[in-house]
């Protein structure tokens, strides 16, 4: 209650258990692209019914080298699924790594939000487009939500209006004892 969140909901195909945990490490690591479809279908289904063709699917950014080194973004293909099923305009570049990340998997909330402090910036060449939008941000685990919260910061900043959070699988400490996810 003291520390309200910025964004207006958030809308995740599952909790991360065994069985999502293993769904996004093909995904992520696996480099099981196909999973996308699949996965976006369970995001799409939690989703609010008003978002649609009025709404902006922004995917969480990954640094350029990441994406190099990685060969995609996971969020956004994820991003560009629910934007196909749901309407939506995919907007693959509104936002952007502009700092070299470490993994977060193993770090608390505080150390999560210290290393993303700065690393997150909008666009310049999309900020107008940003300006008076809704927003679907896409990642594919939440898990402390120290990344949601930055991109949401920085998306409010531009002038964002309603800001929901898609994620595939969503960690959820107090339901599950579980391996972070990374």
């Amino acid at each position: 209650m003291a520390d309200p969140p910025r964004h207006d909901g958030i809308a995740a195909g599952t909790l991360y258990n065994e069985a999502s945990r293993k769904l996004v490490l093909a995904f992520k690591h696996g480099h099981r692209i196909a999973l996308a479809p699949m996965l976006a279908r369970l995001v799409s289904a939690k989703l609010p019914v008003a978002v649609g063709e009025n709404w902006l699917a922004v995917p969480v950014p990954l640094h350029r080298w990441r994406l190099w080194s990685r060969g995609f973004n996971q969020s956004a293909l994820l991003a560009r699924e629910l934007a196909s099923l749901r309407g939506c305009q995919l907007l693959v570049d509104g936002l952007v790594r502009t700092k070299i990340t470490p993994p977060l998997g193993g770090l608390g909330k505080k150390a999560r939000a210290r290393v993303l402090s700065g690393a997150i910036a909008v666009n310049p060449r999309r900020a107008g487009v940003l300006q008076g939008a809704n927003v679907v941000l896409v990642d594919d685990v939440l898990t402390s939500g120290a990344t949601t919260d930055a991109c949401v910061r920085i998306l409010r900043r531009a002038g964002a209006q309603q800001i929901v959070i898609a994620c595939f699988a969503r960690v959820l400490d107090e339901a599950l004892d579980l391996p972070r996810a990374t």
